[in-house]
């Protein structure tokens, strides 16, 4: 696909394994067939993380962000929803992430025909990350987007990397990861689903404000962010506002959906 001139586009989420998936494909792939993308997340993404991926970009290697096209945040949609998203729903992964990046990476094939609707979309998801994704497979055909034209295919590029290794690329490039990796384990949003209470105590000293408001949020829907349904301030151990609404009595439990999705940490 790469020989034959395909569109090879780099989901980029500012995280170690996206920056070292980019630095490798930028080596073997001729740079006018590059193209990276972000779903930026406003207020819940960390700071600087697009600063950050144009920093560690190749020359001549365009980004696109990809916002929803609502102008809703997450924040905005768990308060409509009542819920936050959980293991099994990860209905911010794709209202928020996937469509939003799937959009823009059609109008952009559409708008150079030198690339004939051909595109591999790849992906910094790696095995060892968890047992689900193990199981995925490295290289398969996007049948969701191979329509009108189009020849998608998926790509996981570093999916036999260890972590060792992916801090090992981004050193041996000269770069330095995100500079949330000096308090955190992960780069995702602030506050994710899948962080451990050790990751929430960090965010939420270094994101007091913001703390604040998830923990609000929290208390008026009556649905945790954490899947063990615990409410925010019982798992860091920092109070919320005497302001703040009071809890329910009970979290609701998540509705399920018939969309399941690996719960994997975040790139």
């Amino acid at each position: 696909m790469i020989r034959a001139g395909a569109l090879v586009s780099l989901s980029h989420s500012g995280g170690k394994d996206s920056q070292a998936m980019t630095i490798l494909l930028s080596r073997i792939v001729p740079r006018q067939q590059l193209v990276a993308v972000h779903a930026p997340l406003e207020v819940v993404d960390w700071p600087a993380t697009i600063e950050h991926i144009e920093a560690t970009l190749p020359d001549g290697v365009p980004l696109i962000l990809a916002p929803v096209s609502s102008g809703k945040t997450l924040l905005d949609r768990v308060e409509e929803r009542g819920m936050w998203p959980g293991i099994h729903q990860r209905w911010c992964t794709a209202g928020h992430k996937r469509g939003p990046i799937e959009r823009e990476l059609r109008r952009y094939l559409k708008a150079r025909p030198r690339f004939r609707g051909r595109l591999v979309n790849c992906l910094g998801i790696r095995r060892d990350e968890s047992t689900a994704r193990a199981k995925k497979t490295p290289w398969r055909k996007n049948e969701r987007m191979s329509v009108a034209g189009r020849e998608v295919f998926d790509w996981l590029p570093i999916f036999d990397l260890s972590t060792d290794d992916v801090f090992r690329v981004i050193r041996d490039a000269g770069q330095a990861p995100h500079w949330i990796y000096r308090h955190l384990s992960r780069c995702s949003c602030s506050f994710c689903i899948f962080s451990s209470p050790d990751d929430l105590r960090r965010a939420a000293e270094l994101r007091p404000d913001l703390y604040q408001r998830y923990a609000r949020i929290e208390r008026s829907i009556g649905h945790t962010l954490s899947p063990t349904r615990r409410y925010l301030p019982e798992l860091t151990g920092i109070p919320i506002r005497a302001d703040s609404p009071a809890p329910c009595r009970r979290p609701r439990r998540p509705r399920l959906s018939a969309q399941r999705e690996d719960p994997a940490p975040d790139r």
